[in-house]
């Protein structure tokens, strides 16, 4: 049987780099390898999500956008969160377990609550444990994140421990962070401050989204934050390496190779160094955004996608909850 894979995305904002490169383009290879389930997270979009009318078009949106990226439905389970009432009887289920003192400690709490005229509901302290709860439904084995995730996914494999020494059967397996390099990618934010790249940032040229234009594409690389100039030999500051890191993505090996030649004996030119860039994320990039624009007008499509893949998601996630209620001894009769 092969190993099971999970991964998924809230539908609100948009896809940027760091998803992308960070993620998605990992999972398209792990559906072929993979019993693979790839959702959008409409049910923790609601932490933050106010606007009945603008989450259809959110949906729409980014499924175009998994699908233009090399997502197949045919290959890979592709649903809607809420379309598995599994989810939240285990999420419910897991909170039973789960210990205010360690919720509070998870890094993305922490800095919500510093932030300024921000309401703290209770979906927010229980983020952690419906992201348990997406995985576990289906008993993953494999988790394509990001270094950001890496303390939620610690507290998914607490969970799974948990739940089977409460209950006295290795019930879960523990997921684990996997990449294709061993190498958890993490795409950084143009301004050179180590951040990584996000949707949520304050200011959306830290971010290059991956239905942006060209032109947009090209003023954003153009402002990213370099130094001033390599003034020794084989030198390096933070912000160049962020963009090699990009160029990494996009570019050649011999063109990667030869501006790192050019930074280390000191002969490089920055405006040169970025419009390379541009204009390879711009070849990378156009085909992507305009499938993402076909499949948003082709509903048809979409409904069908998430159809086939929310049947196939259920099936696994019902047998997963009728072994959970067995456990806890939800079983009177």
């Amino acid at each position: 049987m092969k190993e099971i894979v999970l991964s998924g995305v809230r539908p609100t904002g948009r896809i940027h780099l760091g998803n992308y490169y960070g993620a998605i383009r990992n999972f398209v290879k792990m559906q072929e390898d993979y019993e693979s389930y790839f959702f959008l997270a409409d049910y923790h979009s609601f932490t933050t999500q106010k606007d009945a009318a603008a989450l259809p078009v959110q949906v729409r949106r980014i499924l175009a956008t998994y699908i233009a990226c090399g997502l197949d439905p045919e290959k890979a389970a592709i649903y809607l969160q809420s379309d598995l009432p599994q989810i939240p009887e285990l999420y419910l289920l897991l909170n039973m377990i789960s210990y205010k003192g360690e919720l509070e400690k998870v890094p993305t709490f922490k800095e919500k609550i510093r932030q300024k005229n921000v309401s703290i509901n209770a979906g927010l302290l229980t983020y952690p444990v419906l992201m348990a709860a997406d995985i576990l439904i289906h008993r993953a084995q494999q988790v394509p994140v990001g270094k950001d995730q890496q303390q939620h996914l610690e507290l998914t494999r607490n969970l799974a421990q948990r739940f089977n020494h409460t209950f006295g059967e290795e019930w879960f397996p523990e997921p684990q962070a996997f990449n294709y390099n061993n190498k958890l990618l993490k795409i950084l934010s143009l301004d050179g401050t180590g951040a990584k790249m996000s949707k949520s940032d304050d200011n959306p040229n830290n971010a290059i989204f991956i239905d942006d234009e060209d032109e947009v594409i090209v003023k954003k690389i153009k402002k990213a934050k370099t130094d001033t100039g390599p003034t020794e030999m084989n030198s390096s500051t933070e912000p160049v390496d962020h963009l090699f890191g990009l160029m990494e993505q996009v570019s050649t090996p011999e063109v990667l190779a030869d501006y790192k030649k050019q930074y280390a004996d000191c002969t490089i030119k920055y405006g040169y160094f970025k419009l390379q860039i541009a204009e390879d994320l711009c070849k990378a990039i156009a085909p992507i955004r305009e499938r993402i624009k076909d499949l948003e007008k082709d509903t048809d499509t979409l409904k069908k996608a998430v159809t086939i893949g929310g049947e196939k998601a259920r099936a696994s996630a019902d047998a997963t909850i009728q072994g959970v209620r067995r456990l806890v001894g939800i079983n009177y009769f």
